[in-house]
């Protein structure tokens, strides 16, 4: 995968996984140790050891992979009607709306209905990505990660600058940091996906959520709307100023490259998502208790209809329960959603590695934590959106997702125009 960080430590994205099934004699399903209990497959790194945790404890038999090979073996066991009975996703994308379309998860809306905590526990933006046409199919299973823009204090204090809070103020600053022989951003443009932060965030501000909702249900010519073509050329403006660190096609993310350059001074800003900060603070701790790392939200854009509290990246993971599970297993699936996920113990172990749980009324939790004021700050971001958009290369198919970082690739490289990039995804539509 491409999707680095942001998938394995989420992604920075990632998470956690389970165990290689074996299938349950006279069921459908696969068997917790031959004893007919629950399974669950996850990704491995992120919030792993915290859900470890809740397994032992809720003795269910789990196990943890790889992004691809948990995708590649999802894929396989689902057709096959061999799921594990937890299944983990990335929320209402399109590989868990590929499984409620196909009938192969348990819709929970009854649950929800008997036990309304099983969902009103969470954050309303983050509950919200477990639904698909307004029922529930998923629950969250780890922290937030929110894309916001970091900031070198030290390089806008030698310029006298502010963090802008507008477009018109960040395409300002470009040229006051580049005369100052500073790059303006980092960017890890060779993994791709960290351009698409920049796309999800410009269409968000310009048209508002409702243009990617558009995309979502491929609508026909979806991505000529006028919101995606501005955007477009809002980031093919920004790449022809120097925006951008010199050469920043052939830096990799995966590497960190691209996070080393706003705290060695060589970048002033850096858009991505909150698992930068203890990437930050494992490679250089002193950056940030010297107070020179800052954060702010992604700038409003002139006219734009957008909210400004809207935010985009990756609510959570989640996990949706197999409809070929046992009776007996749906059950006892059920109640570690209601009982063995986000209660006390486990909260306090995603706070403890610095994840931040999409859980209502932590905020005195969040208080004694080693790093109260960040993680305060990305609790409040996610409370207050009205639309925490899920990762555009999630809520896709995967052909979508793969056209889309390839002709994001290219509009930065301007190989191609804003309204080629539409047209080029208009053609995947539907497939």
């Amino acid at each position: 995968m491409t999707l680095g960080k942001r998938r394995t430590a989420l992604m920075a994205a990632g998470l956690a996984a389970l165990l290689s099934f074996t299938a349950a004699c006279g069921s459908s399903g696969p068997s917790g140790a031959g004893s007919g209990g629950v399974t669950a497959w996850g990704l491995t790194g992120g919030d792993e050891q915290t859900m470890r945790k809740s397994f032992e404890q809720a003795k269910i038999d789990g196990q943890f992979f790889g992004n691809d090979a948990y995708k590649q073996k999802i894929r396989s066991a689902v057709g096959a009607n061999q799921a594990p009975t937890l299944l983990f996703s990335w929320g209402n994308g399109g590989m868990l709306k590929s499984w409620v379309d196909a009938g192969k998860v348990m819709d929970l809306t009854p649950e929800v209905q008997k036990d309304p905590t099983l969902a009103s526990r969470y954050l309303p933006s983050v509950a919200e990505t477990g639904k698909i046409d307004g029922k529930t199919y998923a629950v969250p299973n780890n922290g937030m990660q929110p894309v916001v823009i970091f900031y070198n204090k030290d390089l806008f204090n030698r310029i006298g600058a502010q963090p802008p809070k507008t477009w018109d103020e960040l395409m300002a600053l470009v040229p006051r940091f580049n005369q100052a022989g500073i790059a303006p951003f980092s960017i890890g443009g060779q993994s791709k996906w960290p351009l698409l932060m920049w796309e999800e965030y410009l269409v968000d501000r310009i048209g508002g959520p409702e243009v990617f909702n558009a995309v979502a249900a491929n609508k026909p010519n979806a991505w000529s709307d006028p919101a995606i073509i501005e955007a477009n050329r809002k980031i093919q403006e920004l790449v022809s100023a120097n925006g951008f660190i010199n050469g920043f096609n052939s830096i990799a993310t995966d590497s960190n490259a691209d996070t080393a350059l706003l705290y060695t001074g060589r970048a002033a800003m850096y858009l991505m998502g909150s698992w930068a900060f203890p990437t930050i603070k494992k490679a250089d701790p002193g950056f940030i208790t010297d107070g020179k790392l800052g954060w702010t939200t992604f700038p409003t854009v002139a006219g734009g209809k957008g909210n400004p509290d809207d935010i985009v990246g990756n609510p959570a993971n989640y996990w949706s329960i197999s409809a070929n599970a046992t009776d007996q297993q749906k059950q006892a699936a059920v109640d570690y959603l209601r009982t063995g996920v986000m209660n006390d113990s486990y909260v306090d172990s995603l706070l403890a590695s610095g994840s931040v749980p999409p859980v209502n009324g932590i905020e005195s939790k969040l208080a004694k934590t080693e790093d109260p004021e960040y993680l305060s700050y990305v609790y409040g971001l996610a409370s207050k959106a009205p639309n925490f958009q899920l990762s555009w290369d999630q809520a896709l198919s995967p052909g979508q997702a793969d056209a889309l970082l390839n002709n994001l690739g290219q509009l930065f490289l301007k190989q191609i125009t804003p309204e080629q990039f539409s047209a080029n995804m208009n053609a995947t539509i539907g497939k």
